[in-house]
């Protein structure tokens, strides 16, 4: 099944999350990123065979096509597919704030029906949440690109350095924590060789970026490692580029479509409410560094507010007033 790329916003607490998860399971997680971003925007899916319905207690209810998790017509290994359902439905996501803990499993109820081409699912309404939720900021990477690698790790490493411009440190530990490889690569230089090396030379050869990086020592002990993300253009799709762009040029008298449809389909603003605050929308889309978390971050704080409307704007005002 053909892919149509599209740049992906996911979460950057999805990006920067412990897990272990092998290729045909992370390409069940950018499939929903890819669903989730679609329903938030009011998309309606090209394939009569993607759908999400919620039920009357929140959960999500995904279906999807066997063969958008295949790496094109060549890749028949079904077998993988189902593997990784049942993997993750073994796998937990762990949420806790000031008043409750939970342990969740990533999915529930995998189906298949043989002789089908769909499979289905449940997703948990604080995994759905954890998807859209970019009160820590997001990534953006491209869909095709993602689904392409053959590594896990190129995986993970392509979400933290997409569209990033300024380098990126972390603790050996953190990365580690992050891979879900503590407890492996007891020698440094091997976590580099098997790790970061392997991950860098399938980047350079496919990935619209990649990366240089430097060791960091503490005395003679390498501790951290610092990366420097490089762009490749002739790996980035035209047609994405030229809209992004068309959107750059764009930027200083129009809304993007993605705060628009986070308006209108996450906070409940109506057509006219947006364009009668579209001046303000669009300064704070221009001067805020991230909009989307910001709104992401006072959609919930609304909550409890007599006028949540009212609330955001008034605070998107005074966050303008600020970096004025």
């Amino acid at each position: 099944m053909a892919i149509v790329n599209k740049d992906l916003i996911q979460s950057y607490i999805m990006t920067t999350a412990k897990y272990d998860f092998n290729v045909y399971e992370k390409r069940i997680i950018y499939r929903l990123v890819e669903m989730a971003q679609g329903e938030v925007q009011g998309v309606k899916f090209a394939n009569n065979c993607q759908k999400i319905e919620h039920d009357l207690f929140s959960c999500v209810n995904i279906t999807m096509p066997i063969a958008c998790l295949l790496n094109g017509e060549e890749d028949k290994n079904y077998a993988r597919v189902k593997e990784a359902l049942q993997s993750l439905q073994r796998k937990i996501f762990e949420y806790e704030d000031d008043e409750i803990w939970q342990s969740i499993s990533i999915i529930a109820l995998p189906y298949i029906r043989k002789r089908s081409s769909v499979l289905s699912f449940q997703v948990h309404p604080r995994v759905w949440d954890c998807i859209l939720d970019f009160s820590k900021g997001y990534r953006k990477y491209e869909l095709k690109a993602a689904m392409s690698f053959k590594s896990q790790f190129s995986m993970r490493f392509y979400e933290l350095l997409s569209n990033q411009k300024s380098p990126l440190t972390y603790s050996v530990i953190q990365l580690k924590e992050m891979f879900c490889v503590a407890d492996k690569y007891e020698r440094i230089n091997d976590f580099i060789r098997y790790v970061v090396e392997a991950a860098k030379k399938e980047l350079d050869e496919v990935s619209p970026y990649t990366f240089e990086y430097t060791p960091v020592k503490s005395g003679r002990k390498i501790t951290a490692i610092k990366f420097y993300p490089v762009y490749q253009p002739e790996h980035r799709d035209s047609d994405l580029e030229k809209h992004d762009l068309q959107k750059q040029i764009s930027l200083s008298w129009s809304l993007s479509s993605e705060v628009r449809n986070y308006l209108k389909n996450s906070i409940g603003y109506s057509d006219k409410e947006i364009k009668n605050n579209l001046d303000l929308f669009i300064s704070a889309q221009n001067i805020l560094p991230d909009l989307m978390g910001e709104l992401a971050l006072l959609k919930g704080k609304a909550r409890d507010k007599k006028n949540p409307k009212g609330y955001i704007i008034n605070s998107i005002k005074g966050k303008l007033n600020d970096k004025k």
